[in-house]
């Protein structure tokens, strides 16, 4: 998986999450490298691990998983040479005893959780290793019974310090008048005495140290030297002893050294297992289906970090439908839910529980791909359409059938028009390579592609008009929209600007900027204008030589399309066949203003629609051909001209239709009229 695509759908910050409920560095280590899988199988393992880990916390056991606390130095140390302290037998001596117990708890629930139960049979209990640790060490310290070399030399130790005592005992008291405080103290090991400054010649010794205000000093007695040096002798010979112990101990805790790796390794795997459970149990998630034929079905899903306060979710798709486009207003959940099936669906195939109810199912992916959000980077200047393509092309580089992606609001950051014939056509191409495809959009055209194209089915985001709140639920089979009219009514714009915007939406304008006609005009002159500039004649901002050979390309495209366009046999909804199967609009009309599509452009009919299905139209003076499928009727002709209008005023030049005139009068020598000849 791609690790942007997964800091992306924030699957980063659900590793974090469950972190928190591993006890070892090793299930740690797990939880940080965890990654979705791609095979159906280890999938399906994982989860009915996690599944039994649950179960086995939700009756309430307190499972034994082990710290490995001290663990981890310990194998490091082991076979090289270093001899292990007290401390560091201690940890291996309580890792040891918290095996035994994980290995017995483990043999008693076989039956409620037999995956994981498996994992213990693997494990060692090492009882001699075990048995000589704690016959040799207790609490931090080497005991006397580790060797008969070293009981000996303790006893020997013990005889030696009383005799120290017995004779600080008396040199306290005799000397107790000239003493700055009476008791015995210790400088570099060894048991001083603390005079008084003033009187230190009167004790036969060695001062070794003074105090800070030098009133005091700390003298060893010559009588107390003696004997010191011989308890130092014996302390000494007491740390050769107990080094051989614990030399002898490390020499056996490195024949066992696979054993107790092995050990921790299948801790820090129940670790993992358990913290996965306990995740699951804290976002209440549930066990899935699998498949790998591109079907999802959540039922009442939430987003694993937003909780239960999220509305729950019911999506679909793959069974008949790969691609859902889903439409509604801004902050209306479109986006979240692109987040939460892409983030759900990551979590599953890492086997992670998932919160659903039951019966819902997720398909394995071995690809996951997202365009959310603009992916604009103020360092490289790159603008919102920019990142949007960039992220399409890497997409349609790996996109196959078992490719999942998600992309939000689609067509956006560029002219409506392209942005929206390039979408469809991505679309297209991603359906043709039978990926699972989930979009957000708020164009009508693309909703309209969706109802009538197999494989496609629509969706929307539910709103309240009543209160202008999204309610984030989503409803598939329908089309949804902006709620824009329904907000600018309610926010008090005034009814018949929303009635004229209604009628000019549904009306199908093409652009922003396209002019309207005033529709009280009742002579044929007074339409001239109007008419003209519908149909490009009358127009302050000319066609500039690119906008020319875009007509003349787009007419050479046309031809070529209708010779070599291959048939497309499609199978998919009976109600999308109905639509297929519906009759043709009706041819359009000499005078009908139509918007053409892929120029992003209005213009006038001049020419009925011939065999071909190829109808005339006039656009800023010039005469193409287009395919009757790539115009829409922005404005029906009955409503721009009366009965008897005079077409050429719309179709004619003001220079020649003055010459026809003439003409018609009478012969005027070398006059003649111009024709342009159509694209």
């Amino acid at each position: 998986m791609n690790l942007a695509t997964m800091k992306l759908l924030q699957y980063d910050k659900v590793q974090t999450e469950l972190e928190r409920f591993a006890v070892s560095y090793l299930g740690k280590n797990h939880i940080r490298e965890i990654t979705p899988l791609t095979q159906i199988k280890a999938i399906r393992l994982r989860l009915d691990e996690t599944s039994e880990a649950s179960t086995l916390l939700r009756a309430g056991a307190s499972i034994p998983i082990p710290s490995l606390e001290g663990i981890e130095p310990v194998q490091q140390l082991l076979g090289t040479g270093y001899v292990l302290t007290e401390r560091d037998f201690g940890h291996i001596q309580q890792f040891l005893r918290s095996c035994k117990q994980l290995i017995r708890y483990m043999a008693t629930k076989s039956e409620i959780a037999p995956k994981v139960a498996s994992y213990a049979s693997s494990m060692y209990e090492l009882p001699s290793l075990l048995s000589e640790i704690e016959h040799c060490i207790y609490s931090g310290r080497v005991v006397d019974g580790a060797s008969k070399e070293l009981a000996r030399v303790r006893k020997k130790i013990a005889v030696s310090e009383e005799r120290v005592k017995r004779k600080l005992d008396s040199l306290l008291s005799k000397h107790r008048s000239i003493m700055q405080e009476s008791l015995v103290s210790k400088r570099n090991g060894r048991y001083v005495l603390p005079i008084k400054k003033e009187h230190r010649k009167q004790i036969n010794g060695v001062v070794l140290d003074e105090s800070a205000s030098g009133q005091t000093v700390y003298i060893e007695p010559s009588d107390v030297a003696s004997l010191q040096h011989e308890l130092s002798f014996l302390q000494t010979e007491e740390a050769r002893e107990e080094t051989k112990v614990l030399s002898a101990l490390t020499e056996m805790a490195e024949k066992y050294s696979h054993e107790l790796k092995l050990n921790a390794d299948t801790v820090g795997m129940y670790d993992f297992i358990i913290a996965r459970g306990k995740y699951g149990m804290s976002i209440s998630g549930r066990n899935v289906e699998l498949n790998d034929q591109g079907i999802i079905a959540l039922k009442q899903a939430t987003h694993p970090l937003l909780g239960p306060g999220m509305v729950p979710l019911d999506f679909a798709i793959g069974r008949n439908y790969k691609s859902l486009i889903i439409t509604g207003p801004n902050t209306g959940g479109k986006t979240l839910t692109l987040k939460t099936v892409g983030l759900l669906t990551m979590m599953v195939q890492s086997g992670l529980l998932i919160p659903v109810q039951e019966g819902s199912q997720c398909s394995i992916y071995e690809q996951i791909s997202v365009d959310i959000g603009d992916g604009q980077s103020i360092e490289h200047a790159l603008s919102t359409f920019s990142a949007h393509i960039r992220n399409v092309n890497h997409i349609l580089q790996t996109a196959n059938d078992k490719t999942l992606i998600l992309l939000d609001e689609m067509a956006s950051g560029t002219d409506p028009g392209e942005g929206i014939g390039l979408s469809i056509a991505v679309l297209e191409e991603l359906h043709r390579r039978r990926a699972t495809v989930v979009v957000t959009t708020h164009f009508t055209e693309i909703k309209n592609f969706a109802r009538i194209t197999p494989g496609f089915e629509n969706a929307r985001m539910e709103f309240d008009t009543e209160t202008l709140e999204p309610k984030y639920r989503l409803k598939i089979g329908e089309a949804g929209q902006s709620y824009a009219f329904v907000i600018a009514e309610k926010l008090g714009i005034p009814s018949a600007i929303i009635a004229r915007s209604r009628e000019i939406s549904e009306a199908g304008v093409g652009h922003e900027n396209t002019m309207f006609p005033s529709y009280n005009v009742t002579t044929n002159e007074s339409y001239t204008d109007e008419t003209r500039e519908l149909a490009g004649d009358y127009n302050p901002d000319p066609l500039s030589v690119q906008d020319n050979q875009d007509l003349d390309a787009l007419s050479s495209q046309e031809s070529h399309d209708l010779k070599g366009a291959p048939e497309v046999t499609n199978h998919s909804e009976d109600q999308k066949q109905e639509n297929l199967q519906s009759p043709s609009p009706p041819a359009y009309q000499l005078g009908d203003s139509v918007y053409v599509s892929s120029l992003n452009r209005t213009g006038i009919v001049c020419e009925a629609q011939d065999s071909r299905g190829m109808v005339g139209v006039m656009i800023q003076k010039q005469k193409i051909k287009i395919n009757h499928k790539r115009l829409t009727l922005h404005i029906a002709g009955k409503n721009l001209y009366p009965e008897d209008y005079d077409m050429d005023i719309v179709f004619e030049s003001k220079e020649n239709r003055k010459k026809r005139k003439l003409m018609n009068r009478k012969h005027v020598e070398g006059l003649t009229i111009e024709i342009k000849p159509e694209s």
